[in-house]
């Protein structure tokens, strides 16, 4: 198939430098372009030959013309060093622009079902009333596909004026993006830091997320590169911690805690969850047995002076309805959607307050050279 050099360059204004969030082609990275039935060969300019994102821009400029225009396509990219000027650049509307509010769901340590709350939550705000996205920010474990039923999606691209973006898949009211959408299912994402920071930064800059009240971001376990990522590209709200009651969890959530209140990224802590606090069978519904020990989140909520937000009980039924690609807070007729919808509400009532009380979190600036220890 043969595209012209307009095309194949507006493809390419979707990837950016991680360095400056600007497109390759506005900052005049793109020189020597040859296209031929099924081949693109092209110069990409690098500042200097330390450049450590240079590997994985080139990979990324290869993955995105093969995903946008042909997946057999033959793509050739050829690293050239010079003096980097960036060309005139008209900055993008400011991320998440139309978000009321950002709320994201973060855990010390995988495996406490941290997505299973991001996404039962974005469904509760959404039957509540609101206007919802979900950002799976969670780049090596992307759970949204396969929880909303979406493994085969592919978003669009569409374009206004000089600027192409990248469309939201939309199921049960919510707005919905994911690494899951672009990659095979069936294949390890093995990717260095800086090329999962910049597919983020993408879906951040380049979503058209348009007017939400809120855009819930289930973040990765753990404290790491895509944290940091997510605090110097956005203000995020307020923070949702996942944990379950056992110590070794609390022990990973009260690391949780501390990161988002350290000085240099202040973010503030909505409240804690503590997931599969007791396991109900669902014939007896008024049981409880608990398997991982009573109360751990919540008296560790009271240690750390935060809310607990909910405490959501291990039923086998809320893994099938994720599994299934329904998630079960769809059902309000049941105790497990009852128990998000009450922690839905709790989320509300605490981002109320925290907006009332306190000023809008900025975007976290931080010396490239340091480090945050937790």
């Amino acid at each position: 198939m043969k595209y012209n050099t307009e095309k194949v360059l507006d493809t390419l204004k979707m990837v950016k430098h991680p360095e400056t969030g600007k497109d390759i082609v506005s900052l005049g990275m793109v020189e020597d372009m040859e296209i031929t039935d099924n081949k693109i060969k092209f110069s990409l300019v690098i500042k200097n030959s330390k450049d450590p994102f240079a590997k994985s821009l080139v990979k990324a400029c290869d993955r995105t013309l093969k995903f946008y225009l042909d997946e057999d396509m033959e793509v050739e990219v050829i690293e050239k060093v010079k003096h980097f000027e960036a060309a005139a650049f008209n900055a993008p509307p400011k991320p998440f622009s139309g978000v009321t509010n950002i709320i994201g769901v973060a855990s010390g340590k995988g495996g406490v079902g941290k997505s299973t709350v991001a996404a039962n939550l974005a469904v509760s705000l959404a039957k509540a009333g609101a206007t919802v996205g979900l950002l799976d920010a969670d780049i090596y474990g992307p759970s949204v596909p396969l929880m909303f039923d979406l493994v085969d999606a592919k978003p669009i691209a569409t374009k206004e004026g000089d600027k192409t973006w990248i469309e939201p898949i939309e199921k049960y009211g919510i707005k919905l993006m994911s690494i899951g959408f672009f990659v095979d299912p069936d294949k390890a994402l093995i990717w260095r830091g800086s090329m999962a920071t910049n597919a983020l930064n993408q879906f951040i800059n380049d979503g058209k997320w348009g007017k939400l009240d809120y855009v819930v971001i289930d973040m990765p376990p753990g404290t790491g590169d895509i944290h940091l990522t997510l605090v110097q590209a956005i203000g995020i709200t307020g923070v949702v911690i996942v944990s379950t009651p056992q110590q070794v969890a609390l022990a990973d959530a009260r690391k949780g805690i501390s990161m988002f209140e350290q000085k240099d990224i202040n973010v503030p802590v909505l409240g804690l969850v503590e997931n599969m606090a007791y396991f109900t069978p669902e014939d007896c519904p008024n049981n409880k047995y608990y398997i991982f020990g009573k109360d751990g989140a919540k008296n560790l909520a009271e240690k750390m002076n935060v809310p607990l937000l909910g405490q959501i009980p291990l039923v086998q039924g809320i893994m099938e309805a994720g599994d299934s690609g329904q998630p079960v807070a769809l059902d309000g007729n049941n105790p497990m959607g009852k128990a998000f919808r009450d922690l839905a509400a709790n989320v509300v009532k605490q981002t109320e307050i925290r907006n009332k009380e306190m000023a809008p979190t900025t975007k976290v600036v931080m010396d490239p050279n340091a480090s945050c220890s937790s």
